[in-house]
């Protein structure tokens, strides 16, 4: 794991643009970005996810290629990008993200990384290519190929960002990121 700083975020994601783009136009979609939470703790990285985002805001990856396949999103790995936040142990419902819930660094922080991806990926920040994992695991993007829903709309086996802080609205954590991330997209960061 090693920390890096926005401006190689963008040059790792420029190296990585046409494996990426060849992967996902293979399979008939854009790049795709996936938004996770650990379900650990703040400072506990997982190298199941090219960014891992800390408790305040700083960016590590976990490789220097995020052409590297990595088992984030069932039966959604190809051809996209994870980005974990180091947070929400022992998270049991939307009114209770647990004692190390998400944090106002790591909300902006996930923003600014959707705004670096989108650009230079060339990618839009819309539900969906830029996606939480409680969407895709629910299929919101509408693309039923891979799996079964088992998101908080189902089963509820992965509901991560299906709300960003404790008490917000069942559903609104993607809109949420989006929204933020397209703010940095069109204002700078």
């Amino acid at each position: 794991m090693r920390q890096i700083m926005l401006e190689e975020l963008e040059a790792l994601a420029e190296q990585a643009r046409p494996g990426l783009q060849k992967v996902a136009e293979n399979i008939g979609r854009t790049v795709k970005l996936y938004l996770h939470w650990s379900a650990g703790h703040y400072e506990q990285y997982f190298d199941d996810y090219h960014i891992n985002v800390g408790q305040n805001g700083e960016l590590f990856v976990s490789t220097d290629d995020f052409n590297e396949y990595k088992l984030h999103t069932y039966h959604r790995n190809s051809g996209a990008v994870s980005i974990v936040a180091a947070c929400a142990y022992n998270a049991c419902s939307v009114d209770d993200l647990g004692p190390e819930p998400p944090t106002d660094q790591q909300i902006e922080a996930l923003a600014q990384v959707i705004a670096v991806l989108a650009k230079t990926l060339d990618i839009p920040i819309d539900g969906k290519s830029v996606m939480t994992h409680a969407e895709a695991a629910d299929n919101l993007d509408g693309d039923t190929r891979w799996h079964e829903p088992y998101g908080p709309n189902t089963t509820t086996e992965r509901w991560d960002f299906w709300v960003v802080k404790a008490g917000d609205e069942p559903g609104s954590g993607g809109n949420i990121l989006r929204g933020k991330g397209l703010w940095y997209y069109y204002n700078g960061l």
